[in-house]
């Protein structure tokens, strides 16, 4: 980062960071997953060198405040606490760069405040619709080996979410979440930093057993709202299935979708390359169709 600070958001004070802050492009400010999660910097911030790039971390996640107080973990707080890092940061015209759980409260952002001066989303592996995204875990489940699906049925009955639960989680994450192997050490860091009272009180134990307040949560009926260009990515075996990927491209108006090969959830780590050109150039096409606007 060349520079990082916080901000007093609603709930706490909130780090935020920024690569290049002094370049004349429309700046970048990336809305990272989870729930819980924090802000991964690696590749995203290579998109700085044509443009400034902001990260921050949400409430309870990262280097921000870390309340006990649950009640703050809640889609209102932190659409909310977006609202508040963007001015704060100045940011009078932006792009916006959700990553899984981060698509959702980007949408949400949207259709809760109707701001002014987004220029473009660009929505990275996105959760959109948790019902959607439960089935799609629950068909990728069904391919895991049947002892492991056994277990994972018993711990959902008896709530005991013990080691053998945990080994079948982790065998699912090296499928759909990240299939580099090893795991390189800056996702290690970043899942050690995890916190999982913000992660199952909005989600649940894994991906794939959903108990936390957003199940049942669905943006697909209200898509065809949001009128920025729209920039939809996921990586071919990612959580975020491109069947369902596609579904959301179809309700949005001026929706477009990629899919990176060999790649999932992570699809950024797995293929660097090939998400920066796609995202520099989904930027660009959308700068030129603001440029071009009569």
């Amino acid at each position: 980062m060349t520079d990082e600070g916080y901000i007093d958001g609603p709930g706490g004070r909130i780090w935020y960071g920024t690569r290049n802050d002094d370049s004349p492009g429309i700046p970048l400010l990336v809305v990272h997953g989870g729930p819980g999660f924090l802000s991964m910097t690696d590749v995203v911030s290579d998109l700085a060198d044509e443009r400034p790039v902001y990260f921050y971390d949400q409430l309870g996640c990262g280097r921000s405040a870390r309340p006990a107080d649950k009640s703050l973990f809640t889609i209102e707080h932190y659409v909310a606490e977006l609202a508040a890092v963007r001015a704060a940061l100045g940011l009078r015209e932006v792009h916006l760069l959700g990553q899984s759980w981060g698509c959702m409260l980007v949408a949400e952002y949207l259709l809760r405040m109707r701001p002014e001066g987004v220029r473009s989303l660009t929505l990275s592996g996105p959760l959109l619709s948790a019902p959607l995204w439960e089935a799609d875990q629950r068909t990728y489940l069904a391919a895991l080996p049947a002892a492991q699906q056994a277990v994972v049925a018993e711990a959902e009955r008896t709530g005991d979410f013990g080691d053998a639960y945990q080994e079948a989680m982790m065998d699912f994450y090296h499928r759909h979440i990240c299939r580099l192997d090893p795991w390189p050490d800056l996702l290690l860091q970043a899942l050690g930093q995890l916190n999982l009272d913000v992660y199952t009180t909005m989600w649940g134990p894994s991906e794939f057993t959903v108990t936390g307040t957003l199940k049942g949560h669905d943006l697909l009926p209200r898509l065809h709202e949001i009128a920025q260009p729209t920039l939809l990515l996921c990586g071919e075996h990612d959580e975020a299935a491109p069947a369902t990927v596609q579904r959301y491209r179809d309700r949005l108006p001026q929706g477009a979708m990629a899919v990176l090969p060999h790649a999932s959830h992570l699809h950024h780590l797995e293929q660097p390359d090939l998400f920066l050109a796609v995202v520099r150039d989904h930027l660009h096409r959308s700068e030129s169709i603001l440029l071009n606007r009569p």
